[in-house]
């Protein structure tokens, strides 16, 4: 028994050792998020929800993979939030190849743990500007910095000046976290400069410049990160990469905060409404309207309107319905078309990229929006100043004739029926009579002079 023993452990413990050694070890987990173009609410969304997915499932790194002009300072610091407060390191990543990382993407590239750049790439201009126009002049407001514009504020300028100080602060502090070029990050702000990958690498505004993914994993495997406090150092040997597309909810915060999707549906609650007003109990309509209008609230309340806009947009659409209603010769209808142009193009003004209202989008529907209350509206009014054809109002005014002599009360031929009819004056067979009223099931009738 013993020799047995001796001799399973000689074929088992060799073969368990192999194994062992044959087995790989448990590999790393990188999760990918990808944003491409203006940082918006829908996006800071995805990128939010996507950190917190890969912190509770214990990845080894997050990238985001980034191109984008710019977008709303509320956004870009919701997700600089996030990476500060991540416990797992972030590495953003410029790509592809053309891509940028301008405006609030250079503050999300300051902020990250690792901050990567494909070749061909830029990033900088980072200066305030302001995305609600105060009057001829814009001055900047201190929360939105987006995009790049000259940078040294006028001197009777205060706003300006009070928001490039405030951007250059936020961004100096971002690069003193993580040991970066603090000096070209306030050129950035102040200066509104940009540079390409290598020049970045070389200024070490960044860390790595990376042909493509596997690229900056095999680079920063083994890079020591600074996490609260704390190091660790990356193992991106054999990593899994898990990409996260967004989903249904973070797709659909990012077509409705489309200032252009915004604008339309804004048009047709207002259109909508309109129309179930001026014609009752359609529903349709006013179903749809409504949802539209709340839709486009949700969408504008992350931007900043401008009320003057908005307002001209209003009084645009009440001149141009108040055309069917009273016609003025083509003085309303072309006054409401041109408050409703310029209401529109007031209604956002920005630099940055994705956030204007385009002339293309508003030109077509000025003029769909005058044919909309000329024709539409006006059809509506006229179909409500029709004589009612059913139910029980369609009887007044009906005519008749006479089937028996009759004092007071008797049989009537109306509409193809026979009807018990009451007059206040005696009737004979064969007379034309005209309905004055409906009392239930008979009809107040009077004689017809015009069919007599």
């Amino acid at each position: 028994m013993t020799k047995l023993l001796c001799f399973l452990s000689r074929l088992v413990l060799p073969a368990c050792l192999i194994l062992g050694l044959a087995a790989p070890a448990s590999a790393a987990m990188v999760r990918v998020l990808t944003v491409q173009g203006a940082i918006s609410p829908g996006s800071a969304d995805y990128l939010l929800r996507g950190i917190d997915k890969a912190i509770e499932e214990q990845a080894h790194l997050i990238v985001i993979e980034m191109d984008t002009p710019g977008g709303l300072d509320t956004a870009m610091r919701d997700i600089i939030k996030a990476i500060l407060a991540s416990k797992v390191p972030v590495a953003t990543y410029v790509t592809p190849q053309g891509a940028r990382a301008a405006s609030a993407g250079t503050y999300i590239l300051y902020a990250s743990h690792i901050a990567a750049m494909a070749p061909a790439t830029n990033l900088g201009a980072a200066t305030p500007v302001e995305l609600v126009p105060a009057g001829g002049d814009k001055p900047a407001s201190p929360d939105q910095p987006d995009a790049a514009k000259p940078a040294d504020a006028p001197p009777g300028d205060p706003k300006m000046r009070k928001a490039v100080q405030d951007a250059a602060a936020y961004i100096r502090g971002l690069a003193e976290l993580r040991g970066r070029n603090a000096e070209w990050a306030e050129r950035a702000v102040r200066e509104a400069v940009s540079l390409s990958a290598p020049e970045a690498l070389d200024l070490k505004v960044i860390d790595l410049v990376a042909t493509d993914l596997d690229d900056l994993l095999r680079q920063v495997n083994g890079r020591v990160i600074k996490m609260n406090g704390d190091t660790l150092t990356l193992d991106t040997t054999n990593a899994v990469i898990e990409r996260i597309q967004p989903d249904w909810r973070s797709r659909l915060l990012a077509v409705i905060g489309d200032p252009g999707i915004a604008y339309i549906l804004m048009l047709l609650g207002i259109y909508g409404l309109i129309y179930e007003f001026s014609n009752p109990g359609m529903l349709f309509p006013g179903v749809v309207g409504g949802i539209c209008l709340l839709l486009a609230m949700f969408a504008l309340q992350v931007m900043p309107i401008n009320y003057v806009g908005l307002a001209l947009i209003m009084l645009g659409i009440v001149m141009m319905v108040s055309e069917a209603f009273i016609p003025s010769f083509g003085a309303l209808g072309v006054g409401g078309i041109i408050a409703f142009v310029i209401g529109s193009v007031m209604l956002i003004d920005t630099d940055v990229p994705g956030y204007g209202i385009p002339w293309a989008l508003i030109v077509p529907l000025a003029v769909t929006s005058g044919l909309f209350s000329f024709f539409v509206v006006g059809m509506a009014v006229k179909a409500r100043a029709r004589p009612v054809v059913t139910g029980a109002e369609q009887m007044i005014g009906a005519t008749g004739e006479i089937l028996e002599d009759m004092e007071h009360e008797g049989w009537a031929h109306v509409h193809g029926e026979q009807w018990r009819v009451r007059s206040n004056l005696p009737l004979k067979r064969g007379d034309r009579v005209r309905v004055r009223a409906r009392r239930d099931l008979t009809l107040d009738v009077e004689p017809d002079q015009d069919g007599s």
